[in-house]
């Protein structure tokens, strides 16, 4: 991170040269105001700033404790080139959980120019992947602040950067799992502190921008244009989206009226339009399982890029065009990994994880529901891929760890925690526990879930206590033989079901 030396040396001066617009103050204030910003920078010198975090066993560093995010405001100016820097400012209102005389941010990857904490300049600086900042005040436990970062956001790869913006053929797009929402933006980057967004992008006229939530205004002037959007429902960082492309937006009617939009390149919106027209239908099938869709829009963003994955992004799930262009994908296939992202708006979404070991209700769910799609769509025997799945699983275990546990990130990849235990490993302990419980009390426990912890995080113990309490007796060791065990156990009603020999067969994609 680029930071500017002089930040303290233009606070000090900035407090004492008043804008035209101020009215005069005494000398006895401007002395205070001086010996305030004196302050702040000899604290800044005094005590070295560290990284800090919530505590997360995967990501230790990531989040920053003493507050809570309420909402972020993000302003983007593209300049064209999906290779230049954009210039960015992230408005930040947070409650204070403790007392602070500093504020951590999670801000890499970019250039910071100026940070204000309610309205004053405030002394910033850079220690691992935080953005440390001093306001001229202490922040009292339990006050309201609001923090406004004037930075750039770098679209550009570089080492040991994973994550951010994507950039595609005709622009940018973002793909932020797990911890990457702070290589675009400065942020509170856990899933466990969700909050509102407002989103502010401006391009060159001829290019397209949409982001989480619904449209809030589009203003033109000059050779430019802003593009305003809104979320109704808290975010996690990891889930932000924001598209810039010669793209067309297609509008559809899901099901009560729900408002649905698909972002495309513009040239290929005709070809597509097939695959786009099978959500509303998806949307009322997963209603059907688990009841109401959670958010206020729904839509499908399809790519120019090659990731190797799709993206799970609040109301606009990330895709690779080619996934529904390239003949070797099966229909049914790429309808169930459809069905995957989609499901994943209330499971991962609306329901997010409260740590990164929580991540297999996520992903367990995810795949659940495509492979229940693909059985009741396809003829896709659920039980054959479940019993594969568990021919797999202990080599999965020792490979990744077991689903609630998955090994840390492998130097340099911080995605590597998505390996296979927390996808068919997890969907695998989801069936094993339908085993268990019967179907009715399973189908009851998934409407609970998401119902309960609606807009909000829940970890495993939760998910633990509720499945208890739905089928009516203690589940603590189930879970965890199943969720911690080194060794799968014996599945329930398939005791002929044993570990396998591994198959010679292609890497598949990933699917967040």
């Amino acid at each position: 991170m680029l930071l500017n030396p002089r930040v303290c040396l233009r606070a000090c001066s900035e407090s004492r040269t008043p804008s035209r617009t101020q009215p005069r103050v005494s000398w006895r204030r401007k002395a205070a105001l001086l010996a305030s910003a004196v302050s702040v920078c000899l604290l800044a010198a005094a005590a070295p700033p560290e990284p800090l975090g919530v505590g997360d066993r995967l990501f230790p560093y990531l989040g920053n404790p003493g507050y809570d995010v309420t909402s972020y405001d993000l302003s983007f100016t593209y300049p064209g080139s999906n290779d230049k820097p954009l210039r960015a400012v992230t408005t930040i209102d947070a409650r204070t959980t403790a007392d602070l005389d500093r504020i951590n941010l999670d801000f890499t990857h970019g250039s910071v120019q100026s940070v204000e904490v309610d309205g004053h300049p405030a002394a910033f600086t850079s220690a691992g992947e935080d953005l440390v900042v001093t306001p001229a005040r202490s922040l009292a436990e339990g006050s309201r602040t609001r923090i406004t970062v004037r930075h750039t956001s770098d679209p550009a790869g570089g080492k040991n950067v994973d994550g951010g913006w994507v950039r595609t053929s005709d622009g940018l797009a973002m793909a932020n799992q797990a911890d990457a929402a702070h290589l675009v933006f400065p942020c509170n980057d856990h899933p466990s502190d969700k909050a509102m967004f407002t989103f502010h992008i401006t391009t060159p006229n001829g290019y397209t921008a949409v982001a989480n939530g619904l449209p809030a205004g589009v203003h033109r002037a000059g050779r430019a244009t802003t593009w305003t959007y809104r979320t109704e429902h808290p975010m996690a960082t990891e889930l932000a989206q924001v598209s810039i492309g010669r793209s067309t937006v297609l509008h559809r009617a899901g099901p009560h009226g729900l408002p649905v939009r698909d972002v495309v390149p513009s040239a290929d919106a005709k070809a597509l339009e097939p695959w786009l027209a099978r959500t509303p239908d998806q949307i009322a099938w997963m209603e059907s399982k688990v009841g109401k869709f959670p958010f206020e829009t729904y839509g499908v963003l399809m790519a120019q890029a090659s990731t190797g994955f799709e993206l799970e992004t609040q109301t606009l799930s990330l895709f690779e065009k080619n996934l529904f262009t390239e003949p070797a994908y099966p229909k049914w296939y790429v309808e169930s990994i459809m069905v995957h992202e989609l499901s994943h708006q209330w499971f991962g979404d609306s329901v997010s994880p409260r740590t990164w070991s929580d991540v297999w209700l996520n992903e367990g769910h995810a795949t659940w529901y495509e492979a229940l799609y693909a059985e009741e769509h396809a003829h896709r025997s659920m039980a054959d891929r479940m019993k594969t799945a568990y021919g797999a699983s202990d080599r999965w275990r020792a490979a990744g760890g077991p689903p609630a546990l998955p090994k840390v990130p492998d130097a340099g990849q911080k995605i590597s925690i998505f390996r296979p235990n927390i996808y068919d490993g997890a969907a695998l302990v989801l069936y094993a526990l339908r085993q268990e419980i019967g179907r009715p009390a399973f189908e009851r426990l998934e409407r609970m879930w998401v119902g309960e912890h609606r807009d909000s995080t829940a970890s495993t113990a939760d998910f633990v206590r509720l499945a208890s309490a739905v089928s009516g007796r203690d589940l603590s060791g189930f879970f965890k033989a199943w969720l911690y065990g080194d060794k799968t156990p014996p599945m329930p009603g398939h005791p002929d079901w044993k570990p396998t020999s591994p198959p010679k067969a292609a890497k598949p994609r990933t699917h967040r």
